[in-house]
């Protein structure tokens, strides 16, 4: 088996692993859908920390806690999650230059402080987002959505660059990403809202599966090279290695942690002014 081929079969079986779980306590919605995405909240802030800071001190632990206990606002306290976040944020904001301040060299104490924050936002934001549309109207089956529409191109992207690929959408960030990937990424996350749409999700619109598949095909890929920046500017192949075949959890679920807030944009603002 050739490494192309083995790496697409650990991809495959990671997934059929760890999927139904996932599926799971998002079923199970409250704070169990809130701690399985706290938790993953926790881990990418984690990993991108250990990227750029290379170790784990005081501060991004707790930064680290900050972004497990974020997704558990919009279930436990729904009516305040909004300022809770906030002032969440705020305070790992203070906490970043406070703890520079006190025992970071003058040499690395701005970008260290600048780090601690960028790292939570990264991977606390996106995903506190994908709680919320949880808890909302309709909330698991537009958090099905984004899943298919964001897998959706990943698988799409992936197979129709391998095979048709020949133009670079971004060499210096991400040699292997080609146009005709993005191309075929962003009908594979059009075409997943309509499978939406066709299965278990019947109320959407044709405008609305046109709308999110083509923004989720758009911003998704912004997230995953984004991610691949981050990787090649601190030259680490993978933000860890506890998921077989795809690295980190950042390194799985960077499209979704970007695609997570427009979709909750669009079903609790837009789609009822465009309506």
């Amino acid at each position: 088996m050739n490494e192309k081929n083995r790496n697409l079969f650990l991809r495959v079986g990671s997934a059929v692993v760890l999927l139904p779980g996932v599926l799971f306590l998002l079923i199970k919605g409250g704070l169990w859908s809130a701690a399985l995405i706290g938790l993953a909240a926790a881990v990418c802030v984690a990993e991108y920390y250990l990227i750029t800071l290379r170790r784990l001190s005081p501060a991004a632990f707790i930064g680290i806690g900050a972004a497990l206990a974020m997704p558990f606002f919009p279930a436990w306290l729904p009516d305040s999650a909004a300022e809770l976040a906030l002032w969440t944020t705020a305070a790992i904001f203070l906490i970043a230059w406070i703890s520079q301040l006190l025992t970071g060299s003058l040499e690395t104490a701005v970008s260290s402080a600048g780090q601690l924050i960028s790292g939570f936002l990264f991977g606390a934001l996106g995903l506190t987002a994908l709680s919320w549309l949880r808890q909302g109207p309709d909330g698991l089956r537009w958090v099905i959505c984004t899943l298919i529409a964001t897998w959706g191109n990943d698988t799409a992207a992936f197979f129709v660059g391998r095979q048709f690929g020949k133009r670079k959408l971004f060499a210096a960030v991400s040699p292997h990403k080609t146009w005709e990937g993005f191309a075929g990424g962003l009908a594979g996350s059009v075409a997943g809202m309509f499978v939406a749409k066709g299965t278990f999700f019947g109320e959407l619109m044709v405008s609305d599966c046109l709308i999110v598949g083509v923004l989720t095909g758009l911003i998704g890929p912004i997230g995953d090279l984004s991610e691949s920046m981050l990787k090649r500017t601190y030259q680490v192949k993978d933000s860890s290695h506890i998921i077989p075949g795809h690295g980190g959890l950042l390194d799985r679920i960077d499209a979704l942690i970007f695609n997570a807030p427009v979709v909750l944009l669009y079903a609790r603002v837009l789609r009822g002014l465009l309506s």
